[in-house]
């Protein structure tokens, strides 16, 4: 009797045992089968959500004058979906006001990109990526948060216009940017550079800079390499002297210094027969000069002739007057001194 009670608990056992693992097994069975209905409907509505976002990224593409353009103006896409790497045939993006934090990283994928315009946003980083788009031509971030810039932009050989105004941080550029020997125009305006970069020195191409609103205390005793550049922007910043190199900046047409720290010009200067447009503006330059009224001025109307004024009063020929009135005390303080040397010594001279 007691044998079988043993064997009867043995079976019971056994019986428990099996049932709970089958219990188990079929439970295990019914979570895979739910977990890959989940990732199937989640799979199904990702495909769907990119069918949908790549429709409404379509409705943004426009072809002009032959390019075919993703313009986003006004519209919140702080991020932008993968959805977008069905479009690597676009030929240009301008994504204005979206609040984009971050170009994506794909964006090497866009290598038919001619111009990307990604101005008054909130792009922290350009990425290294960029460096893969040889047919870009123009760069335009300004209006951003960039606080550097990647060495791999040097990479853009067709590169031709770069715009990094007011990202407020920015404050130096890698040298390989000299690399670049197509780009002929630069705005590094309202940023934090203390001096003009090397690389920028170094630019081959270079026509036209603009590094307005910035800390620059002085310029580069080698200005005058950028043997190509016809117009410079230096307003608004904190420089005290102008290096005796600048008069052979052949080539520069247009030069504004409005809202410096100059106490001077200096006479080389004069010599610059290419310089058509410079403004001294709001400048403590030591000589007081005025230029006199045009005999033609009492024909013109107020407004015209305070025009006319705010163009010539530290212009060209304010600058040309300043010289000239610069070298005339010069040669009458010279003059003075040797006279006053000269009495002294005859005095001296009658006295033994």
């Amino acid at each position: 009797m007691t044998a079988l009670s043993v064997c009867c608990g043995t079976v019971n056992s056994i019986k428990a045992l099996w049932e709970t693992r089958i219990k188990k097994s079929r439970d295990e069975i019914q979570r895979d089968k739910d977990l890959r209905e989940k990732v199937s409907v989640g799979r199904l509505a990702h495909v769907w959500e990119d069918r949908i976002t790549l429709a409404k990224l379509k409705q943004k593409v426009v072809t002009e004058e032959g390019r075919i353009i993703l313009r986003i103006e006004k519209e919140e896409w702080k991020t932008l979906p993968s959805a977008l790497l069905q479009l690597t045939h676009l030929q240009e993006w301008q994504l204005h006001r979206t609040g984009l934090q971050k170009i994506p990283r794909f964006i090497g994928e866009f290598n038919n990109l001619i111009v990307l315009d990604l101005s008054r946003n909130a792009i922290t980083e350009i990425p290294k990526e960029i460096g893969l788009l040889t047919q870009l031509r123009e760069l335009l971030v300004s209006y951003n948060r960039v606080r550097r810039v990647p060495e791999e932009l040097g990479a853009c050989e067709s590169l031709e216009k770069l715009e990094l105004a007011v990202n407020r941080d920015l404050c130096e550029l890698p040298p390989q940017l000299s690399q670049l020997k197509n780009l002929y125009h630069l705005d590094l305006s309202m940023n934090q550079f203390t001096s003009i970069p090397d690389t920028v020195v170094n630019m081959p191409a270079l026509e036209w800079l603009d590094m307005g609103g910035n800390k620059l205390q002085m310029l580069p005793e080698d200005i005058h390499r950028m043997e190509n550049l016809h117009t410079l922007w230096l307003q608004r910043n904190e420089l005290t002297f102008l290096p005796e190199k600048i008069s052979k900046m052949t080539n520069l047409g247009t030069l504004v210094l409005s809202n410096n720290k100059l106490q001077d010009i200096p006479e080389c200067m004069g010599s610059m027969e290419n310089l058509r447009f410079v403004n001294f503006r709001e400048n403590p330059l030591k000589l007081q000069v005025t230029l006199p009224r045009s005999p033609t001025s009492g024909e013109k109307g107020a407004e015209e002739e305070e025009d006319e004024d705010d163009k010539e009063m530290f212009g060209r020929e304010f600058m040309q007057a300043y010289i000239k009135e610069s070298k005339r005390r010069g040669s009458n303080t010279n003059y003075t001194s040797v006279l006053n040397v000269t009495v002294e010594a005859v005095k001296e001279t009658l006295t033994l």
